[in-house]
């Protein structure tokens, strides 16, 4: 008789063995994958392998993005690590950079963003569920407002675009292919093969 519980436990742990090579193999080679919605413990897991790497030394950092977005503080979290930090980090979009996924990609310098030629991007402003008492309702939609501005400055710089076509320009979801994300300064370089990240 076979023993299922015997078999799944093997399973798991030959899972977890791979997990930990692959994590080596990508420690080694200083690469960090950011991919599908951002949450906070995506953000404290990326944040401290980019820490990890910081610490053993100051060759350059790749982060390979694709996602949808999702929490905007943690994309926050992402974003401040990749400017603290002290090696470089390139940025390669892959697949779509939407939303918080955006706000991640414009923390690197424009020379150090990079996409694949197939890539999209999605800005627009910040929503969120507001609740509660008529009192709660106003400081939540206040504090939405903040966020837009706060948010809308830093693609303003990161991009060269005036903070009025920003703000414009966000007022409803604002799809970019690659080149016209090139264009407008979002990303920096499209590229087609890895030899091509400077």
């Amino acid at each position: 008789m076979t023993n299922l519980f015997n078999d799944d436990d093997d399973k798991k742990d030959e899972q977890k063995s791979n997990s930990e090579h692959l994590n080596k193999i990508l420690f080694e080679a200083r690469k960090v994958f950011v991919t599908g919605g951002i949450n906070m413990d995506m953000a404290q897991d990326i944040c401290a392998r980019m820490h990890a790497m910081a610490h053993v030394s100051n060759d350059p950092i790749t982060l390979i993005i694709c996602s949808p977005g999702g929490h905007v503080e943690a994309g926050d979290m992402i974003h401040d690590t990749i400017k603290f930090i002290k090696p470089e980090v390139k940025i390669l979009g892959t697949g779509y950079v939407a939303s918080a996924g955006a706000l991640i990609y414009a923390a690197a310098e424009k020379k150090n963003r990079y996409a694949t030629p197939n890539t999209r991007f999605l800005l627009h402003q910040p929503s969120g569920g507001v609740g509660g008492d008529a009192s709660n309702i106003a400081i939540q939609a206040e504090q939405i407002l903040v966020m837009r501005e706060r948010l809308n400055k830093i693609f303003a710089k990161a991009t060269g675009q005036t903070l009025a076509k920003i703000t414009k320009d966000q007022d409803r979801d604002y799809w970019l292919t690659g080149k016209e994300a090139v264009a407008y300064g979002l990303a920096g370089k499209i590229i087609e093969n890895e030899s091509e990240i400077a």
